[in-house]
């Protein structure tokens, strides 16, 4: 989820603490466990600041070591590490506890969205993305938001939260049922698929579809249950090409790779260097492909220029790559 939707989620989670006499009996250690969850419904993604080295190391890093079971287990002792000592009155065992779940539950709500996580690490590197739920979901985050001014506004915080969260997995058990009903109409139009990914959106009856048989991509969108293709690609293997193979080593394409389960590329040729392009197929927006990876390499193989990243327009696009566009 989005970091928004973590914040309210933490804080919502230290209102349902409330209901364990524990918390509910000591002000230390109600407050304690407030903050540990707010700060537990956060701490796996410190990840995030490797985007400020750049794009493909973030790629290939976020939501995996953060999110594996070992950091699930650390990051609520290093939370009692930070917090208990400014609060040595509150409940050792309850704050582990309540901190413990704000970890877990972070890791558990970002599975389904399409993103996903590596948590089974260091079991298993799989990523581990269901599809269910948006990074951002306007109503997930509505009715947090909602829980929290009753709260302020003198609703009694356990009860409150507890109805929240039944409302919220009823929520998800809807948008699975939404999304099998999307997948079945997306294998009755292409029976031969040999892979289908729906992917939801922000909107609850609209969902990005990107599959693929032994002959061709597949790129559409279901909108209130109706199922359109919108493009349709060629499957061209990638090519055991000196160019192609040379492109592979930069550590944006590499990057791009190790991520994107489907994807097409071009090659072009110019006097002076050749370009590479990865296009994820996922994520079609307004007929573009915003998630690409580009390396420039010079006659020798070389690369001269790469990115990884979102970039809507092909202008931005040779900014990125430092050119100019005439």
């Amino acid at each position: 989820m989005d970091t928004g939707t973590h914040v309210v989620m933490g804080i919502a989670l230290g209102g349902l603490a409330t209901l364990d006499p524990a918390v509910a009996s000591s002000h230390v250690t109600t407050t304690s466990v407030l903050i540990a969850t707010i700060a537990g419904s956060q701490i796996p993604d410190i990840d995030t600041v490797l985007k400020l080295r750049n794009n493909a190391i973030y790629i290939r890093n976020h939501r995996g070591v953060t999110h594996s079971i070992p950091a699930v287990i650390l990051w609520p002792l290093v939370l009692l590490a930070v917090i208990y000592p400014f609060f040595p009155g509150a409940n050792l065992l309850h704050l582990w506890a309540w901190a413990f779940a704000a970890v877990f539950i972070h890791v558990f709500v970002d599975i389904f969205n399409a993103y996903g996580t590596q948590a089974l690490r260091p079991f298993n590197s799989k990523w581990l993305a269901l599809g269910v739920i948006n990074t951002f979901d306007p109503f997930i985050f509505a009715i947090h938001v909602l829980g929290i001014i009753a709260w302020v506004m003198g609703a009694d915080p356990g009860f409150t939260f507890l109805l929240m969260y039944f409302i919220i997995i009823g929520y998800y058990f809807k948008r699975y049922q939404t999304k099998k009903r999307v997948l079945v109409e997306v294998r009755s139009m292409i029976p031969d698929a040999t892979e289908i990914i729906v992917a939801p959106t922000m909107k609850f009856h609209q969902w990005r579809i990107a599959a693929m048989n032994e002959d061709c991509f597949f790129v559409g969108r279901s909108i209130n249950g109706e199922v359109k293709i919108l493009d349709r690609f060629k499957r061209i293997p990638v090519p055991n090409t000196p160019v192609i193979e040379a492109a592979k080593k930069d550590q944006n394409i590499s990057a791009f790779l190790s991520f994107s389960p489907v994807y097409r590329w071009e090659v072009d040729e110019y006097d002076d260097h050749y370009e590479v392009r990865f296009i994820d197929l996922r994520y079609r927006s307004n007929g573009h492909y915003p998630f690409v990876a580009v390396v420039q390499l010079d006659l020798d193989l070389k690369p001269i220029n790469s990115y990884t990243g979102w970039v809507y327009s092909e202008r931005k696009l040779r900014k990125k790559l430092g050119v100019v566009p005439s």
